[in-house]
């Protein structure tokens, strides 16, 4: 892992991340927290340039559509407890499960939006188990 890899690394880890977790509060009430599989990035630059808007953004935009009441606020709350992420390396590699409270979302992150699943797949997913 380079210098470069570090730097973004530290970025995501002090900034990126707890922003990411506060906005989720804000739409929810309660901050969840995200777990990475950094090993998974560690040779992988252009991926880590694209895990905010891959993953973190996606998963927002899909809590702001399932928490426009109470009920979906108190659902997420309950039934989302952690969020994982793993870098892959093909499309072939990907996988998103949500099973007791964990939401995991394995990404070809250095594909970019070929490597991604959308914010419609993310909330039917979280809907269909919450």
């Amino acid at each position: 892992m380079g210098l470069n890899e570090r730097r973004k690394i530290k970025e995501l880890q002090e900034t990126t991340f707890p922003e990411r977790v506060k906005e989720i509060e804000e739409i929810c009430g309660k901050g969840i927290p995200y777990e990475v599989d950094w090993e998974s990035f560690a040779d992988d630059a252009e991926a880590l340039h694209f895990v905010d808007n891959i993953s973190c953004h996606r998963l927002n935009m899909a809590l702001r559509t399932i928490c426009i009441d109470d009920l979906g606020k108190e659902a997420v709350r309950e039934g989302l407890r952690t969020i994982k992420l793993k870098n892959v390396k093909d499309k072939s590699a990907m996988k998103m499960g949500f099973e007791d409270g964990v939401l995991e979302m394995h990404c070809a992150y250095a594909l970019r939006t070929d490597g991604m699943y959308g914010d419609a797949e993310i909330r039917e997913l979280l809907i269909a188990k919450l």
